[in-house]
Order: C-alpha cells, then structure tokens, then sequence
C-alpha cells in the first residue's frame, strides 16, 4: 500500500532510465566529430570561391599583359570583337570595377565536362600574340597549377599548354566572355586517377572551377582569357592523413568509454547502490542502515549521508513509539486490571459483601477510573505538546505566573527578571511553570524560587525549590514518559515530558542542574 501511495503521488509520467541519459549523452559525443563531416560542404564553398578569386586575380593580370599586347600589334579595329558592355556598378565613373567571386557549390548547377575544342581558322597577328605570351603562362603554371587558355575574339585559342588553333566558342562561359561579361561555372572534373573511398563525402572534389575573362581594348573584346583550377579539399588532407584520422577516431572512442566509466562508477553505481538500500531499509533490514561502499562524488557522499540519518531518525522514532505504546499498555493495564478484578467481585460476592466491604470495592473502581481518565487527559496534554506549531507570541514571567491558580502547598517568589521577553505564549509558559511547581509540591517543597536573565538572544530560567530533591539514582531518567516516584500519591510520571515536548517546540531546553539542596531545573529560550 505504502508502494502505490509514493507512485501515485510521483505519478506515471515517463521518464528516462539514468542508464538511457548516459548511453544517450554518450553517443551524442561520439558523434559529433561525425557530424562535422557535414559542415565540410561549408567550408568546401570557401574553398571554391577562393579558387575561383585567385583565378580573376590571375585572369585579371593576364588580361592586362594581353589588351597591352594587342595595342601594340596595332590591330585594325575591325579585327576586334564586339563592343564592351556598360559597367553595372552603381558608380560607374569609378576607376574599379572589382569582380566577386560568385560561385556556390549548393545552389549552382554543376555543368558536364568541359565540351571539346573543334576545328577553326585562326588569324596569325593573334597566334603572333599568343606565341610571345605562351612562356608566361608556362612559367606562371607551375606556380599556381592553374590551366591557361588565351582566346582571340572568335573564340580560337591562341595560346595554351594544348588545344592551340581549336575553338572554344561553343562553351558557355566562353560565349558569355566573348559578349564582353565575365563568366563562371563548376564543371565535373575528370581525374587522372581514381578517388580514393572517403572523397565520396565531398560533392567539391568532383568540381573544377572555370573563369572566363574578357579582354578589353578600346571598348571593344580583344580577346578571353581562360582559366581552370581543382579547388583544394579537406577531405584530401583527411585522406593523406588517415593514419591520423585513425588515431584520433580511438582516442575520442576510448575518450567516450573513460567519460562512461567515470559516469558508472562516481554517479550511476552510487545511485543504485542507494535505491538497493533504500529497499533493505523499507523491509526491515537495520544492517542496511550503514555508509555506502563507494559514494563517487561529494554530493552523492552527502545524499547517502542525509539518507541514512534520515533512516536512523525513523527507526529510532519507531522504537520511541513501540516503547511509549509498551508504557502506555503497562500504566492503562494496572487500573483496568484492578477495576475488573473489583467488578468481578463485586458481581460474584457483592450479596455476601457488609456494605463497608462493598463501599471499599466501588471506592477503588472510581479511584482506578480516576487514573485512567488522569493518564488519558496526560496523554492528550503531551501529544499536543509534540505537535504544537510555534505561535509567534511572547510572554514574561509575570504574565504566565498570572494564568496560575494560587497554591497552598508552597509559596513562589519570582526573584529576578520578572520582565524579561520569551518567544513563548503565555498559557504555553504557565504549562511549563504549572508542572515544574506540581513536581516540587509532589517533593515536599515549600518555596519555589524563579530567577531569569537574558543574554545574546536567549533568555536562561533557572527554578529552584526546598524539597526532597532527586536521588542520583533517578536523575537520568525523569524525563522518561511514565517514570515517577510518586505513583501512590497520583504521579503519572508525564509532566516533564510534557513539559520537554513544550519547551523543543519553541526552541528552548529543559536540564537539571546541580544544587545543594533540594531540585534545581535550567530552562533557556529564544528571548523576545
């Protein structure tokens, strides 16, 4: 029952295993060096519009050379192409007329290959040119390992590794060149060799980029300039590193099983290791109620240490109960027992009974039933005394001395402190006063002596009288419910539990102190 009362009260809302959160946690870790392969297409693109900045910066200087080429052949206009279109930068008076890098290996369509030059005539004042720039673009190739193609206004290269008296007029960013507009594209590249494996992750090494520049000369197209590059990629770096790769790829998986370890042994194992407990515990078991075998972290040691003192505090509040139910059943057992015992004989024998031995048996049932109501309104006083809620008020010596009915029995002087503030109600303080003077009249006592003082936040009672006192003997145990010396004479052996009970609920402590004579008690409490 107590079972399905605590899952009720957590409720069936599901929730992960701690086993599931950690393999989970585990292999989002190892993962993420995987998911970076996905961000290469990112850096990819940066790899091809760098590619294709650097081939305008080299297309922009080889066209300079060839248009200042061309100027000096002196060439008849009319064997120049068509006209230059207009700038289309808002600043048109502007000397600079930059060109961006426009490329995106995501969006752009990735052309075929780069369709074969075919047959055409050439004009030989452009192979002249071409002749004399031919060992600049060689010399220029082995540094950047970019091709070259110099085209002359129809489209025929002039100059190049290969290809020279062919036509390129029919590709695109050529035709586009030769319309006087810079052009760009991504062709499927053809290797020279097969890919390895891993460049199946990387869309960029089956590119090449192609830059097409028009060569300007009086306004008119002198000529192109085309070049083409393989853009650098990482995946080739990973490749020629794999070894590497490899190594790296152990690491973060033995990196990954260390941090599950470490996560085993310092907060799974300590955690179900405290749930295993917790059962032996909730069955009985008190050899459970001992320090873990590992607790793993310092929270966990604390937990584990709360837990099981809250546990120790359970049993020893249940072994108070089944002690205090002993007592109980003991002092309510004596006056039923006797009760039943006179009844019975009453009963059987009553009609041979004079009437002084009837009155005599009726005497000592009303005299038990007496007890029995005393120890049950006691019992009711110390259990409201246990669950008392503090109320906030205050109250002095005086003022609780007020609530009392005088006494015959003794006399009480209030010596000293007779104002000082208590964080106490009144009645409560005339509770406590009430049966410590009851006790000292109980004792013998004539005179009860109060003397208060109040220091650093707390206010210190002391209660003296002249009486009996208490013998060594029983000094340990008059706050035990139901001890008393005085049974006989009507003690119930419950007013200091009453009043210890009164006293813890607000804050206060009860002790008895050493006197010469008769009892001496230490009561101190927050001071108002």
């Amino acid at each position: 029952m107590r079972e399905l009362s605590a899952r009720k009260w957590i409720g069936s809302k599901w929730r992960p295993r701690l086993a599931t959160v950690v393999i989970a946690i585990l292999i989002m870790v190892m993962a993420l060096p995987l998911a970076g392969l996905f961000f290469f297409r990112l850096y990819e693109n940066q790899l091809i519009r760098q590619t294709e900045a650097e081939l305008i910066a080299q297309g922009a200087a080889l066209a300079a050379i060839y248009a200042q080429e061309v100027r000096e052949a002196g060439l008849a206009p009319e064997k120049l192409g068509t006209s230059m279109p207009p700038p289309s930068t808002r600043d048109r008076a502007s000397p600079y007329q930059p060109i961006e890098p426009r490329l995106d290996l995501a969006s752009d369509r990735i052309l075929p290959t780069r369709p074969a030059a075919t047959a055409a005539s050439v004009d030989p004042a452009f192979t002249a040119i071409g002749a004399r720039l031919s060992g600049i673009l060689a010399e220029t190739q082995k540094t950047t390992l970019a091709g070259f193609r110099l085209l002359d206004p129809r489209g025929v290269v002039i100059a190049g590794r290969e290809e020279a008296g062919l036509s390129l007029a029919a590709v695109e960013e050529v035709r586009a060149a030769l319309a006087g507009r810079y052009a760009s594209a991504l062709r499927l590249r053809v290797p020279d060799q097969p890919s390895p494996p891993l460049y199946s992750v990387s869309r960029g090494t089956k590119v090449r980029v192609f830059v097409a520049m028009p060569v300007a000369v009086s306004g008119k197209v002198a000529g192109v300039v085309y070049l083409s590059r393989t853009p650098n990629n990482i995946v080739k770096h990973l490749y020629g590193e794999r070894g590497k790769v490899a190594l790296a790829a152990i690491a973060i998986l033995g990196g990954t099983l260390l941090i599950g370890l470490v996560f085993l042994r310092t907060v799974s194992r300590p955690i179900y290791a405290l749930m295993e407990r917790t059962n032996r515990i909730a069955a009985g078991d008190r050899a459970a109620i001992r320090p873990l075998d590992h607790h793993g972290t310092r929270e966990m040691a604390a937990l584990s240490a709360a837990f099981l003192d809250m546990a120790e505090k359970l049993h020893a509040r249940s072994d108070g109960i089944q002690t205090f139910a002993t007592h109980v059943s003991h002092e309510l057992k004596s006056p039923l027992t006797a009760i039943q015992g006179a009844a019975e004989l009453l009963r059987d024998s009553g009609s041979a009974m004079d009437e002084a031995e009837q009155r005599r048996f009726s005497d000592n049932i009303v005299t038990d039933a007496g007890r029995l109501n005393l120890l049950v309104r006691r019992l009711l006083d110390l259990a409201r005394a246990e669950n008392l809620e503090p109320s906030g008020e205050s109250t002095s010596l005086t003022a609780a001395l007020a609530l009392l009915p005088a006494d015959d029995r003794l006399a009480v002087r209030l010596e000293a402190g007779a104002r000082i503030g208590l964080r106490i109600s009144a009645e409560n303080a005339a509770i406590v006063l009430a049966n410590l003077i009851d006790n000292s009249a109980r004792h013998g006592a004539t005179l009860v002596s109060i003397t208060a003082a109040s220091a650093d936040g707390k206010a210190t009672i002391v209660v003296d009288d002249d009486g009996a006192g208490i013998s060594p003997s029983n000094r340990g145990r008059i706050f035990e419910p139901f001890f008393t010396t005085r049974r006989d004479s009507g003690g119930t052996g419950m007013g200091l539990g009453i009043v210890l009970a009164l006293l813890k609920a607000h804050d206060g402590t009860i002790r008895l102190v050493d006197s010469a004579s008769g009892t001496r008690f230490e009561i101190i409490l927050p001071a108002a």
